[in-house]
């Protein structure tokens, strides 16, 4: 949390305590909230959106949460990241389903090898799978198979390498997180963001080694796959099509979660839907919109200087605030290096369960993920390798700031570009 309160403090009608604006206060109450009382997370959620929402209304005459989320004239409303993160943890939810029901699950430890191995190779597919895909379909699809490989008997700790894979996977690629896109449809390069994955392979060897080894010890893998499950080549293409529409309409639309359910809708007429699967997400859903709108009402309306030290520190924030904003305001900053801040905003939400929709999509799977002292305590490695991953990228690929791609012509900037040779003096 100490990162988050640097933003806290200015002038404002809100009430200050101890110099910190009273919403962070209360942002910060709901986190901990959260980590106390895991099993109504939901609820606790909601409490805190309700207060934050209240206080906003107390002291702030012009104040409006319908413009908040339908947004202005002169500013976009959060309706589009709400509607979008709820059309996909449901819908990804169906498709875990129909994945598992597919066969494939079954078949797979005949392709994984044994021991701590077959888990580590486990979580280097979940890595390859979100770097064209969403996170949330990787630790989704992950998730699943490791149900199946371990016959349901997964470790926390390695529930959270699952979760921390999909997130590093996403990050060196505009199409694999929301993050990147963002970044892309802003203007930056594509190829400035690729270097993130100097850090974030780096990472998982970090943290996937212990992880697998940790699972295999807890519970090995099914090393006999099931000889008599059956290939249902029907439900695969409906797979396919459901990742195929999120990525094309993610590509053209900015809003992956519309090509997710046409395709769920089309597949119906081929394959019995499993709509039994959304009421199991539903308090989970619940919860991480109400986190992200806690979030995006806090009023960060400007960040330190874009330094590589401020970059880091974004990692452990985007652990406990949404990192759709974060970013977006970084990108109205400018000054970045964009592949390293790629890195710490997609990966830093891993260190916590709530810090991604991944963690939060695959918490209806694995309930008891949710206890946020369990998940720190098992899963301690993903913080180690967030922390090492990212200055094995500072040392050897540097610090190089991008100029604002936005900037106005008329007030030039000087952008300070490190090499690893310097940053190790610093």
């Amino acid at each position: 949390m100490l990162p988050v309160f640097t933003f806290a403090a200015g002038l404002t009608a809100i009430p200050l305590i101890f110099g910190i604006r009273t919403e962070f206060i209360l942002f910060g109450l709901t986190l901990v909230g959260v980590a106390v009382f895991h099993n109504k997370t939901m609820y606790v959620a909601l409490a805190g959106f309700a207060s934050i929402l209240i206080l906003k209304y107390l002291f702030l005459p012009d104040y409006s949460f319908v413009e908040h989320i339908a947004g202005s004239a002169g500013k976009e409303g959060e309706w589009r990241t709400l509607l979008n993160l709820t059309g996909l943890l449901f819908g990804f939810g169906i498709l875990a389903k129909i994945f598992e029901e597919s066969g494939i699950p079954d078949k797979l430890p005949a392709f994984l090898p044994d021991g701590w191995k077959g888990g580590f190779v486990l979580l280097v597919l979940i890595f390859f799978l979100s770097s064209f895909l969403d996170n949330i379909a990787a630790a989704m699809i992950g998730g699943t198979v490791a149900v199946v490989v371990y016959r349901g008997k997964v470790h926390l700790g390695y529930l959270a390498a699952i979760v921390a894979a999909s997130n590093a996977g996403g990050s060196g690629s505009v199409v694999g997180d929301t993050t990147t896109t963002l970044m892309w449809i802003d203007g930056v390069n594509p190829l400035d963001v690729t270097h993130a994955y100097v850090a974030a392979f780096s990472a998982v060897f970090i943290f996937g080694i212990p992880a697998a080894i940790v699972q295999d010890r807890y519970h090995s893998i099914k090393k006999n796959p099931d000889k008599k499950a059956i290939i249902d080549k029907t439900r695969i293409l409906i797979v396919v099509f459901i990742l195929a529409g999120a990525i094309v309409t993610n590509y053209l639309l900015d809003f992956p979660a519309l090509g997710v359910w046409i395709a769920i809708i089309l597949g119906s007429f081929l394959r019995k839907t499993p709509w039994d699967e959304i009421p199991k997400s539903v308090q989970g859903t619940i919860f991480l919109v109400a986190l992200v709108t806690c979030a995006s009402l806090m009023p960060v309306e400007e960040l330190p200087a874009a330094t590589w030290q401020t970059a880091f520190s974004l990692g452990f924030v985007s652990a406990v605030f949404d990192n759709i904003p974060l970013t977006k305001l970084c990108l109205e900053q400018g000054g970045y290096d964009w592949g390293v801040l790629a890195y710490t905003v997609g990966f830093g939400g891993s260190m916590l369960w709530f810090g991604s929709s991944a963690g939060v999509a695959l918490s209806n799977m694995f309930p008891e993920m949710r206890s946020v002292v369990d998940y720190v305590k098992k899963g301690w490695f993903i913080i180690v390798a967030y922390i090492i991953g990212f200055f094995i990228m500072l040392g050897t690929v540097g610090w190089h700031p991008h100029a604002p791609h936005r900037k106005d012509k008329n007030s030039p900037q000087k952008i300070e570009v490190l090499t690893p040779a310097e940053i190790t003096r610093q």
